[in-house]
């Protein structure tokens, strides 16, 4: 992270402003003021994705989609888009500046992608002058916009299909196609676990290297089979393969396992595959969760350099895993070849239920409340 004028004159290629963060009406509006008027440089494309279908239809109210319009911006519908890699990638080696909260290698769907995350106003800067701009430099252009957001928001609920009364919902058809497949049933905890160490991975370990972004995957998210087979694709393809063969596994990280996007399925895909503990120094708080969500036990190192001494194919026996869990006891040890690893479970007591249910699905399809 450094100030805008540490590479500030960069050439820039692509600029896109909005998806899931940044994309607000101030966002918006505020990058409307500063366009209007004025045309976004020649050799760059300059995209806004809106954050919501009320936000463009305010924005469009108060006169900002003309002026996006007449600036040569391309206005694109709510959604994550290029944030994620399905469209919006830039060339290879191209500067793209975007007001998303990731740019980890290769999600933008370029190999070589070359994204700077910024503020809309930086965006909107760039998008001017061609380069990357500090934006104080458009005070030589125009008085700074005062953009406010109104006290009510114009508000068009039209489109909200409401819920059905349940007997009549119960005899809807649910309409799907051949990439759309059941949700698989997942085991409860076992009494004892035996797995064996299918990868060992290091330090801020992202959820798209877990489960990859992009056109080529995420076509597959309503089928998990499919998806799972992607699973740790950019650093070992084999891992699916290897970990499907073995039934039963465990992944094994260092500091800051699981950082990045709040992505479901770089928890529900090695669930699907056989993967039933992740024991890393130390977890990203929501991907933590997510693992919880789909009954994989989020384990961390009581001495931080066990994490060393285990190796890929090792098998781990956490014996009495399913009575220490319901017990709420914290250390949850596990025998490797004759010695023995000592993990940490820090979860809430309604996690214990789920983790021994094996999932939060089948703790509430239980009953669990």
């Amino acid at each position: 992270m450094v100030p805008v004028r540490e590479v500030a004159g960069t050439k820039v290629d692509q600029v896109i402003v909005g998806s899931s963060v940044n994309s607000s009406f101030r966002d918006l509006m505020t990058v409307c003021r500063i366009l209007d008027g004025r045309r976004v440089a020649p050799q760059l494309s300059f995209n806004i994705n809106p954050g919501s279908r009320q936000v463009l239809e305010n924005v469009a109210a108060q006169g900002g989609f003309m002026m996006l319009l007449l600036a040569g911006a391309q206005i694109h519908q709510p959604g994550c888009l290029g944030c994620i890699g399905m469209g919006q990638a830039p060339g290879t080696n191209q500067v793209s500046l975007r007001t998303f909260p990731r740019n980890f290698p290769g999600r933008s769907g370029t190999k070589d992608d070359r994204v700077y995350l910024c503020s809309p106003e930086t965006a909107a800067a760039a998008g001017l002058f061609g380069v990357i701009t500090d934006p104080r430099e458009l005070g030589k252009l125009m008085a700074w916009p005062d953009v406010r957001n109104p006290d009510s928001y114009l508000l068009d609920d039209s489109s909200i299909i409401h819920p059905l009364p349940p007997a009549e919902a119960a005899r809807a058809e649910i309409v799907t196609g051949p990439n759309i497949v059941p949700f698989p049933d997942f085991e409860p905890l076992p009494d004892d676990l035996s797995a064996e160490v299918i990868i060992t991975v290091g330090d801020n370990i992202s959820t798209d290297t877990i489960m990859p972004a992009g056109n080529k995957v995420l076509p597959f998210r309503s089928n998990i089979p499919a998806i799972s087979r992607f699973v740790f694709e950019q650093i070992d393809p084999e891992f699916p393969e290897r970990a499907m063969a073995k039934g039963s596994g465990v992944v094994i990280a260092g500091e800051n396992y699981g950082q990045g996007s709040s992505r479901e399925h770089a928890a529900l895909a090695p669930r699907y595959l056989g993967i039933r503990a992740k024991i890393a120094k130390s977890f990203a708080r929501i991907h933590k969760a997510n693992l919880i969500n789909f009954g994989i036990l989020p384990l961390t190192f009581r001495e931080p350099a066990d994490y060393d001494t285990l190796k890929q194919g090792e098998r781990m026996l956490f014996r009495g895993v399913r009575q220490l869990v319901a017990s709420g006891t914290t250390e949850i040890p596990a025998e490797v070849n004759g010695r023995t690893i000592v993990t940490l479970l820090e979860v809430s007591e309604r996690q214990r239920q789920e983790l021994l249910a094996g999932g939060t699905l089948n703790f509430v399809k239980h009953g669990g409340a």
